[in-house]
């Protein structure tokens, strides 16, 4: 228990890690409150026993060491991702119920349990970074964001879950100054793991844990593959890509599409329909890795933390070596 602790003191949560670092507002005998940076704007009153104290100088000063080395970044992500998709297989391979959220988009319980492995996880290895998931922000928890944060979707493609095919992953990724540079893909059921930072480049891992490089296709002008939504696909794509000799069309669900680019296995993706930042931070940050780009329809660039937007994204189109 600790004995002495003032306002302006700063604690953590042992048992709640993804609400980060602290700062103590008020104390009355052993009752304190306390605002914690990831855990929406609303105070927390609790037992001081609760608590742990924070040298918050020394917290930040590792984590400056902890987030300059993105090659052990990515390696965290991925083992969280790991985490995560055990969860998931769980239910995915049991008699799970669909509810439908406000929205009418489809959730189950492989979702909710592997959004909580996840941000423990995230919140136990980066305290001090937000983390804009998706179900905590459909349930209206919106930490602020700084310059560095995590994007989450801990089950892309739930219609692809649902109808058992296969195509759904889990989707982290760091944005830095609005743009991702490190991420995970990996889809649990298909057993392929896809990760890149803008450090080391892009790997694929497969259910035996072997590791190998990837990098984006260059057709050298020869015709192309492109790549659809599965559940999404729509007119405006077809007539987007009629400017483009493509030779064959291939259909994939959730981040899949981005790392099909981003292996080789198709050039390019558009995208006309609906997406969030979460759906899209995590492949976009591979196929950067791997050589490729996500942009605008018009070219301009495709950026991260838009607040403003309720982090909504406009249409784009993800590339390999296309011009």
């Amino acid at each position: 228990m600790l004995d002495f602790l003032a306002p302006g003191a700063y604690v953590r949560h042992p048992e709640k890690p993804e609400w980060g670092i602290g700062q103590v507002q008020s104390v009355i005998g052993t009752r304190v409150t306390v605002n914690f940076e990831h855990a929406g704007k609303q105070l927390m009153r609790m037992d001081k026993a609760d608590l742990i104290l924070v040298d918050v100088t020394k917290e930040r000063r590792t984590r400056r060491q902890k987030m300059a080395n993105l090659t052990e970044v990515t390696k965290t992500l991925c083992t969280i991702a790991e985490k995560a998709a055990e969860v998931i297989m769980e239910v995915y391979n049991s008699d799970f119920a669909v509810e439908a959220k406000d929205d009418r988009s489809p959730v189950t319980e492989a979702d909710k349990r592997a959004e909580v492995v996840i941000l423990k996880e995230l919140g136990a290895a980066f305290p001090e970074i937000a983390v804009i998931s998706e179900e905590a922000f459909s349930d209206g928890i919106r930490p602020e964001i700084g310059g560095q944060f995590f994007l989450v979707d801990p089950v892309d493609g739930t219609k692809e879950f649902i109808s058992r095919n296969g195509e759904f992953t889990v989707n982290i990724a760091l944005i830095d100054n609005h743009e991702p540079v490190a991420g995970v893909v990996m889809a649990p059921a298909k057993g392929r793991l896809f990760a890149g930072n803008t450090k080391d480049g892009a790997f694929e891992a497969g259910a035996d844990g072997a590791r190998k490089k990837i990098a984006v296709n260059d057709p050298g002008g020869k015709a192309l593959i492109a790549v659809a939504s599965r559940s999404h696909r729509d007119s405006k794509t077809d007539e987007y890509l009629a400017q483009y000799n493509i030779k064959d069309m291939v259909a994939a669900g959730s981040s899949l599409k981005f790392c099909l680019v981003a292996t080789g296995e198709a050039d390019i993706y558009p995208r006309h329909g609906r997406t969030m930042e979460w759906d899209t931070a995590a492949g976009h940050a591979v196929l950067s890795a791997a050589g490729g780009k996500v942009t605008k329809l018009d070219g301009s660039p495709f950026l991260y933390g838009k607040t403003d937007e309720d982090f909504a994204n406009p249409f784009f189109v993800a590339k390999g070596k296309v011009d």
